[in-house]
Parts: structure tokens; sequence; C-alpha cells
């Protein structure tokens, strides 16, 4: 794990005991630090309880007791999950009254540099396109040989990871609530893709998430390198609070190759990941010939436009993690002429937001409880039928498809209805599709 010298000797509260909130336990013990720990689920203390038991095996004595964190006095920082509502939680208010930093696991991570082999950090953030950037950074990267690892909101937790090897690159997807607990990240590459509206009942309002996405870019240190959406940063003025003599990229003017080659990054949006995603492999001086095997190896993350299979020239698509509308909309522009199945449990009443990728649907085939009324609204626009389920709407789309055409799973909606999560859903439509061969 990663650990850091200057833990020591401190005393830390941690609140959360899930994947990172445990990891991170872990690491601030193996760094001799003091921990007092909480988690409301008794299940969560007692596996971490008896993985600090194995690591004792190895250490001579481990300060960690769990209690609840009544009293902050004394405490050189409360650690919390990204999860926790800094506005609005009664603990972050009792710390800030405490005058005890709040930070997340992110920000030990920073501190824990210094002790790393050399190495440099990739910082990726954006409304959109985040952990399909950062996955394909983590590619292009490994494609080229150089020894990397991938964390922060994807993946496995970063302390929790083996420290790379002289020369490596961490490489993390960062939301803005991970930027609110970070203080001193001074990544060598930060990448801020885009910024629409989101969360904002955690901020003052758009500019005030706005303002949390820059900090990033706030604590670069020239020469270190900022990419950044152009449109992005001319509304709101992100590189304002980053030192003057930062170097800056546009990610809209980073070229890239023809994308047609690209079979996991077909789309407008995946165009952007592309440039985002060459433009930090360029910085860390890996060669075009390994970013061209990178962008054309890449297979994308799981249910995220993956395709997962071709039968007689009809491709099939799995793009179950879209949710709502908007993240709908990217996967029909992507395509030519797409059989798209569309339904769930519906987060709106409308599909407003794929409207423009219409023209690009030759046959819908609505699915859950939204299918009946999905239908109504596409019933002028194009061929539609209601079939109920995704096993239906599989065959029938199969059925009518013609070689070069798409079959694409992007419901649009949650999959709560009729599956557990939208991963249960990727792997019901993956069966559905394997049981046509």
């Amino acid at each position: 794990m990663i650990v850091a010298k200057a833990w020591r000797g401190k005393r830390f509260a941690v609140l959360g005991l899930a994947r990172s909130g445990a990891a991170t336990v872990q690491a601030l013990v193996t760094g001799g630090a003091g921990v007092v720990a909480w988690d409301d689920d008794e299940t969560k203390r007692a596996v971490l309880a008896e993985s600090i038991q194995d690591l004792s095996v190895t250490l001579d004595d481990v300060d960690l007791r769990f209690d609840p964190l009544d009293d902050l006095a004394g405490f050189d920082a409360l650690i919390v999950s990204p999860g926790v509502p800094l506005n609005t939680h009664p603990l972050a208010a009792a710390a800030r009254a405490a005058g005890v930093p709040v930070i997340g696991d992110i920000e030990l991570f920073a501190q824990a540099r210094a002790d790393l082999p050399p190495h440099k950090v990739v910082g990726i953030t954006g409304t959109n396109g985040k952990s399909t950037t950062t996955a394909l950074v983590h590619h292009i990267l490994r494609t080229a040989g150089v020894p990397t690892l991938m964390g922060g909101n994807i993946g496995l937790p970063i302390l929790g990871q083996d420290p790379l090897s002289e020369g490596g690159v961490y490489v993390l997807e960062l939301s803005s609530y991970q930027i609110d607990l970070t203080q001193t990240l001074d990544c060598d590459v930060a990448v801020l893709l885009n910024i629409t509206p989101d969360h904002l009942d955690r901020y003052d309002g758009f500019a005030g998430y706005a303002a949390s996405k820059a900090r990033l870019f706030a604590m670069q240190t020239a020469p270190h390198l900022a990419i950044v959406d152009h449109g992005a940063e001319a509304e709101h003025r992100l590189l304002g609070d980053a030192p003057a003599d930062l170097p800056v990229e546009f990610i809209d003017h980073i070229d890239i190759g023809d994308q047609a080659g690209w079979p996991s990054l077909q789309g407008p949006h995946n165009a952007l990941n592309a440039r985002a995603a060459v433009g930090v492999a360029r910085a860390l001086g890996v060669s075009e010939v390994d970013i061209d095997r990178g962008l054309v190896s890449f297979t994308g993350l799981p249910h995220r436009m993956q395709q997962i299979a071709s039968y007689d020239g009809v491709a099939y698509v799995d793009d179950s993690k879209a949710t709502n509308p908007e993240s709908a909309a990217p996967a029909l522009a992507a395509f030519e002429r797409v059989h798209w199945i569309v339904g769930g449990r519906a987060k709106g009443d409308d599909l407003d937001a794929c409207r423009p990728g219409f023209g690009h649907v030759v046959h819908a085939y609505t699915i859950g409880e939204a299918g009946p009324r999905f239908a109504e609204i596409l019933a002028g626009s194009m061929p539609v039928d209601h079939v109920g389920t995704l096993d239906a709407a599989v065959r029938s789309a199969a059925a009518n498809a013609r070689p070069g055409d798409t079959i694409l799973l992007s419901p649009a909606c949650a999959s709560f209805d009729q599956f557990a999560d939208y991963e249960a859903r990727g792997a019901a439509f993956r069966a559905a599709v394997e049981s046509l061969a």
C-alpha cells in the first residue's frame, strides 16, 4: 500500500469504512498514525478490524480504535468519503468549528508522493467522460510499456495499491467531491473535459460547482500542464486562480487521427475524450505509434458504449450505464443506423435530450415501466415497438437489423424496475445477444 512518513505520530479521524475508507485506515496505521474510525455499519467495522489484525503480524503496534466521532479536538484531520456532503453534514461543521481540516484519500496520496519513487500524476475531471478518458490514458500508457496505476473515482482505492516503480504514472479520475477534499495535489497534467450543471445540491449554484472543478488547476505549479475545454474556460474562467505561468492546452486544438479506426471510441463525445487522452499521452512523452496502438486496441469500459458482439455484420453495443436521456444521447449520435432498446424506470417524462439523434434510429424497442410512455413519445419520429422485456427487444432487433446496423442498449432510464442495477441489465443484454449465436 501507499504510506507517508509525514503521518507518523499524527492522529486522524476517519468517517466511513467502505472500500476507500478501509484502505485509508490500513494505510494510516501502517504509516504509524493513530486512528479513530467509525461507520454505522457494524459489519464494515468488523471486517476492517479483522484486516488490521492481519496487518499487525508485521507491525509492532497498531493505534486504532472504533468510536463515534463525537469530539474532534486534538485530531490532525478528519478524513471522509466523497459522499459526505460538506455543506450539510454535522460532522463537517464540527470539524470546521474545531479547526480540524476535512480531507479525503486523494489528499493523503498527495502527502505521500514525497516518499514514492519518482513518478508523475495525471488528474482528470469533468461532468461527463472522465471515466472513459481516465481508462483510455491508462490503456495508452500500458500499451507503451509505461508503469501505471488507475485510481481515484475509478478502480481500486489509490492508497490500497502498491507504489509504482520509478517512472510510473498515476492516472486519477477526480470528481468535484474529491477535489473539494484535496488541498495539495499538484498534477503533472490536469484535465478538465467539460462542465454542465450537476450536483447543484452540494454547491452554491452552477458557479460554485465550476469553481470546485477549477481548483484542480489552482493546485498546480509550472511547468506542469493544464488541458482544458476551451468553451468551459471561456464561460467560467477556470484558470483564473491557476499560476499565471502555467502552460495551457485547449482540448479542441489537439489533433487526432481517424476516429473511424477506433471501434470503442465512436461519436463526438468520444472524439473529445480521445483528444484529451492524446494530449496527456504526448505531454508524457508517449510516441505517436504507441498512442495509435492504444486508441485502436482500447475496448472501452463495461456498459459504456461497449461493443460486445458482431453477428452477420450487425454490431451489438451495451450502453447500460446510460441511465438518463442526457447520457443516452451521445450513443445515438455515434452510429449511423441504430436499433434502439430504450426504457426502464424513467427519471423524467420525456426524451428531449435524445431528440438530436432520432435521425439515426431506424427502429426503437421500448421496455420496462417507461416502455408505453416512451413508445408514445417516439411513435411520430420512428418505427417503434413496445416489447416489454430486454430479451424480447434483442430478438426483435436482431430480426429487423441488416449488415452495417447497430443494435444499441442505451436505456435512458434506471434499471430498478427489472434489474438489480445497470450492471445486471448489461449482463442480461450480453446473455440475450450471446443466445442469438
